[in-house]
């Protein structure tokens, strides 16, 4: 997909594993640091892009944590993407949140998990990466190329678009 993005440097790597497991991540260069290099400033990297998710859907789409589990829910019923207890660390060479993928519509099975991060070495970055998640609109193995066509043409491009304006609010926001 060519993704042209007026941030600094701005880059998108995806690679499909065995089984039909996706790694898509996405980085750029901000400026300075967007969070305190901290365990509330690393689950600060997760908040932000969960308020980017509703933002971008117009809150068709919403975050809700209830239990220790935080949900994506659509129109406030279906669960498109649950997710288990976040894990956050931070120390000098930068701060990250994690969240294990446990299920929802749109996956095929529970597995993977999506991490924010800023990192300060070995280069000031800010990245989101989507690591080991069997999406269900993907094609899967053994299949032809085309089933996997929804999450090409929508999934992907969706969740590259929300990363695209997260990094722009984180940048944004920060604080100087």
């Amino acid at each position: 997909m060519a993704w042209r993005s007026n941030l600094d440097g701005w880059n998108s790597t995806e690679e499909y594993g065995s089984g039909g497991a996706v790694r898509l991540e996405q980085w750029v260069r901000p400026p300075g640091l967007v969070v305190e290099l901290s365990e509330e400033g690393a689950l600060a990297l997760g908040r932000g892009y969960w308020l980017e998710v509703e933002s971008f859907t117009h809150r068709l789409v919403r975050a809700r944590q209830r239990r220790g589990v935080l949900e994506l829910r659509l129109f406030g019923r279906w669960t498109l993407l649950r997710f288990g207890d976040p894990e956050a660390a931070a120390d000098e060479s930068g701060a990250f949140s994690r969240f294990p993928i446990v299920g929802g519509l749109l996956a095929r099975r529970p597995g993977g998990s999506i991490t924010f991060a800023q990192t300060v070495r070995p280069a000031l970055e800010l990245r989101a990466t989507v690591d080991g998640f069997f999406p269900r609109l993907n094609g899967r193995p053994g299949r032809p190329v085309w089933t996997g066509a929804l999450y090409l043409q929508v999934e992907r491009r969706l969740h590259t678009e929300i990363s695209h304006r997260y990094f722009t609010r984180m940048i944004r926001e920060a604080k100087p």
